[in-house]
């Protein structure tokens, strides 16, 4: 399942668009010329994955807890179901967790930290601007995390979040230098299909929560013929 956490980040961008493209515009970037532009944004990006390779760690070590009490498939679907929920009534997600009393005031922290960073023109700055925005409420990267939870192993639950991350940089690199090239009618058209890819998401869950794989190996014709037959 690790090939879904690429896919995930390439096709979930979009999201990401209209959530962290005000950060990735205003990003300082150092204009000498292309080259240096592409690796400003390309370092700001790898801040992220950084991040998102960390919570896979943390992640990694839950789901390999949850695989070795057998929980794994009854957490699949369930995760599964409440990514349905959250998809169905449009439930806000990063509003709701960033309103949460005891996460208000890291949060306070955080942005404060963000803007203070994007007045910095330096490469450590763009790089630690992509380390804490990977740390800002995202239905993106919560919908990553729950693919890393049902992940058997410490290793893949980091490389789940790694692979997503990288999947998330060609069209955040692309919004970064393009500025605001981006309409608002096409961050209005992204909005709308998230819902969608959460539910095809949520769907593979269950289904594997569900164990309906394709067998590797087909022995019907060897199996059909032991049954008896009627003469």
């Amino acid at each position: 399942m690790l090939w879904t956490a690429f896919t995930i980040g390439l096709f979930g961008s979009l999201h990401c668009v209209g959530m962290c493209g005000p950060i990735a515009i205003a990003l300082p970037y150092k204009k000498e010329n292309k080259l240096v532009m592409v690796s400003s944004g390309l370092l700001y990006n790898l801040g992220r994955v950084t991040t998102y390779s960390f919570l896979g760690l943390l992640i990694g070590l839950i789901g390999k807890g949850v695989f070795l009490a057998g929980f794994q498939q009854w957490l699949s679907i369930g995760l599964g179901i409440l990514m349905l929920v959250i998809a169905f009534f449009a439930i806000p997600v990063e509003s709701k967790i960033a309103s949460i009393s005891f996460v208000k005031k890291p949060y306070a922290k955080l942005q404060s930290l963000l803007g203070r960073f994007l007045k910095q023109n330096s490469w450590k700055a763009l790089y630690l601007t992509g380390v804490l925005n990977g740390f800002l409420p995202c239905g993106l990267v919560y919908l990553a995390i729950v693919g890393a939870v049902s992940m058997a192993s410490l290793e893949q639950g980091i490389a789940y979040m790694a692979l997503f991350g990288l999947g998330t940089i060609p069209l955040m690199l692309l919004v970064s230098l393009a500025g605001s090239v981006v309409s608002i009618r096409f961050k209005t058209i992204i909005r709308k299909l998230y819902p969608v890819f959460m539910v095809a998401f949520a769907a593979l869950l269950i289904a594997r929560g569900l164990n309906f794989e394709v067998p590797q190996t087909f022995n019907f014709w060897e199996s059909a013929q032991d049954v008896p037959m009627c003469h």
